[in-house]
């Protein structure tokens, strides 16, 4: 192997073609920067190969699935009742989905002028990198870098991931069968849409969370919503419970684990699912060649403009300190490769929407009543409830609420939140308006056609205001 004897030389060379990096490298093309973009797997990343896209592809399934045995109440009939849902047919689809988007990837950055160069990258230096391409390896010469290699899950010591009983959240998604049961630790936003959907399919699924309430990362009054569907569902919630061990016995699997208020427990069941949280993949990068710093848990500090201690190298996505998003590191990709053509651009953090897939969703954008508070904001807060729309019950969706966080003084709007049906769709209207600083009373006096669900936000909005009209004001 001879390293860096001819460099190739580009503009800018991208490392990790997921979400963020292939955003990146075709918006650079677009820019009429000449770009390298170094991917070891599949285009897409984990996002679209492993964790977005299939996961929603299940919840979907599941969803369809679990719809068929309701539909009696809407007068719909199925005659024998007589349906199942095979896991091996569901992946075919899956795999699908993931290799259509995969081509179409691969052609816009053809489209776009991009090299894509498959192979493992590493810095040699603050302007090279070398990538292992099976077995050659070849250097590029670079002017500027973006670095967006992701994460990847969190697994703790004490637990070995076998990938046939003990489960992460890509090995859970190329199961052939559907588990009779299913015991998933951690009850994050992971946990909770893989559990609810592995639910509806049939398993008995249990849940043990360490913090005292499933989904700690949003407002508790969101999380009632979702945590009684889960109990609809036949699902067991154990929160405020540790994880001591977890083996194999006679096939199934053994989870040990204390509390206070149950003491010690034993859960056996087919398998388990690991959803603790995400690392990023900082190792092995060299970044010491480079001169990158990062902090105590591998994340590299960025600023607004998604650059790191050195000027010329950028870093952007699950590899940057905050939340572990696809549309944020598209974001920041599209902000770091406008930055390297001389555009103004920057990331504003607080807008960052977020969605969690469970039954029912939840989407929002910035903050909450709690955080509006503790930032000194005198708070109105506006709801309204999916079982006083139209169209929530007649589509049998009734379960859930739109909620508005208005500043008292200013009216400005400081966050919006749901949780109901279609959450992940409906929520762009509160990204843009946050985007704008809408007033509340924008959102108020903006015609919202009817019977749809989007009224909901439109009568958060009056309620805020105290005169919604499909609810009594208090």
């Amino acid at each position: 192997m001879v390293v860096g004897e001819i460099a190739v030389e580009t503009d800018v060379v991208v490392i990790g073609g997921g979400p963020g990096g292939y955003a990146a490298a075709i918006r650079l093309g677009q820019l009429g920067q000449s770009v390298v973009l170094i991917e070891e797997d599949k285009l897409g990343g984990v996002c679209l190969n492993r964790g977005c896209i299939p996961s929603k592809a299940l919840i979907h399934s599941a969803g369809e699935y679990h719809k068929l045995g309701s539909l009696g109440k809407m007068g719909i009939r199925i005659p024998t009742n007589d349906f199942s849902f095979e896991m091996e047919g569901w992946q075919d689809w899956k795999g699908g989905i993931v290799s259509q988007l995969n081509k179409g990837i691969e052609h816009l950055c053809k489209e776009n002028g991009v090299t894509v160069v498959k192979g493992r990258a590493s810095f040699l230096s603050d302007d090279r990198v070398g990538v292992e391409t099976g077995g050659d390896f070849e250097t590029y010469k670079f002017q500027q870098a973006i670095i967006a290699t992701g994460s990847r899950p969190f697994i703790p010591a004490f637990i070995e991931v076998d990938h046939t009983h003990i489960l992460d959240s890509t090995s859970a998604l190329q199961l052939k069968e559907v588990p009779k049961s299913l015991a998933i630790i951690g009850g994050g936003y992971i946990g909770m849409e893989m559990g609810m959907a592995f639910a509806k399919l049939g398993s008995k699924v249990t849940v043990v969370e360490m913090a005292d309430r499933i989904l700690p990362q949003v407002s508790a009054g969101l999380v009632r919503e979702v945590t009684r569907n889960a109990k609809k569902l036949g699902m067991t919630i154990k929160t405020s419970t540790k994880v001591e061990n977890i083996g194999l016995d006679n096939g199934k699997t053994v989870l040990e684990v204390t509390s206070e208020k149950a003491g010690n427990e034993t859960i056996v069941s087919d398998k388990v699912l690991v959803t603790i949280g995400r690392i990023p993949n900082s190792g092995g990068l060299g970044l010491d060649q480079a001169g990158v710093e990062m902090d105590e848990r591998g994340y590299i500090p960025v600023d607004a403009k998604c650059t790191t201690n050195v000027p010329h190298i950028y870093a952007i996505g699950d590899i940057t300190p905050g939340p572990a998003l696809a549309h944020r590191a598209s974001k920041q990709g599209i902000v770091a490769a406008e930055v390297i053509s001389g555009l103004a651009s920057s990331v504003d953090s607080p807008l960052i929407p977020y969605v969690i897939f469970t039954e029912p969703q939840i989407a929002g954008v910035g903050y909450s009543k709690e955080e509006a508070e503790q930032r000194g904001f005198e708070v109105k807060v506006g709801q309204f409830p999916y079982r006083a729309n139209g169209r929530a019950l007649a589509t049998a969706e009734v379960d859930g609420f739109a909620e508005v966080i208005v500043d008292a003084n200013t009216h400005l709007l400081l966050g919006m939140h749901m949780v109901g049906a279609d959450a992940s769709n409906m929520i762009g209207e509160g990204v843009l308006a946050l985007e704008l600083s809408a007033r509340v009373e924008d959102l108020a006096l903006t015609m919202h056609p009817h019977p749809t669900l989007s009224e909901v936000w439109l009568e958060a909005a009056e309620a805020a205001l105290g005169h919604a009209i499909h609810i009594v004001n208090k």
